[in-house]
C-alpha cells in the first residue's frame, strides 16, 4: 500500500498516511461501510446527492466531538439534495451512543471498522495510529470529488467555511 509522509502531524509528530492521494476531479471511490445498526452503506447508496465526507479519528474526542456537531448543526441548513456523512473507525454501538448523548442526528454517522473500505480508498489511514485522519471531501452527485482538505494537525478542526463553500458552488 502506498505511504505518504508530510500531509499531516498529529500533536506536532509526522504522520504517515496509507492509500492513494485523492485529487479534485478524480472518480471518487466507492465504499462499504456500516451504520449504527451494522447495515452495510456505500457510496452507490447516495448516488445523485451532494456528499460531505467527514473522516475523523474517534468520536470520543474533543475535536472530532466538537466537528461533528458543527456538521450536524450546518446540515440542518443544506438542501436535501446534501447529505452529510462522519466517517470513523469507532465501533457502531460507540457511534450509536455518541450522536444519542450529542443530539446528532443530521449527519450519517458511519464505521469502516469491517473493511476499512473507506480508510484504503480515500488514502486517510493513519499508519502510527490505525485511526483516520481529519479530512473532508466533498463528492457531487456524479461522484466525482471536487474539494479535498486534509487538516494539517490532527488536533485543529477543518476549515468549514470552505467546505460549505464547496458545496455551495455544486447547488
Amino acid at each position: 500500500m502506498q505511504e505518504r509522509k508530510g500531509i499531516i502531524t498529529f500533536k506536532g509528530n509526522p504522520m504517515t498516511l496509507l492509500g492513494p492521494e485523492i485529487r479534485v476531479g478524480d472518480k471518487a471511490p466507492d465504499f462499504r461501510v456500516v451504520d449504527n445498526a451494522l447495515a452495510p452503506v456505500t457510496l452507490r447508496d447516495f448516488r445523485g446527492k451532494v456528499k460531505v465526507i467527514s473522516a475523523v479519528p474517534s468520536l470520543d474526542t474533543p475535536t472530532c466531538d466538537t466537528e461533528t456537531r458543527r456538521f450536524n448543526q450546518e446540515a440542518a441548513k443544506l438542501p436535501g439534495n446534501v447529505v452529510v456523512l462522519t466517517i470513523s473507525l469507532d465501533l457502531p454501538f460507540a457511534q450509536k451512543r455518541w450522536c444519542a448523548a450529542a443530539g446528532v442526528d443530521k449527519v450519517k454517522v458511519l464505521s469502516d471498522y469491517q473493511d476499512r473500505s473507506f480508510a484504503s480508498g480515500y488514502g486517510v489511514l493513519i499508519k502510527e495510529l490505525k485511526l483516520l485522519s481529519r479530512s473532508v471531501f466533498v463528492v457531487d452527485g456524479k461522484d466525482v470529488v471536487r474539494y479535498v482538505q486534509h487538516v494539517g494537525e490532527g488536533a485543529k478542526e477543518p476549515d468549514y467555511a470552505a467546505v460549505l463553500g464547496a458545496v455551495k458552488g455544486l447547488l
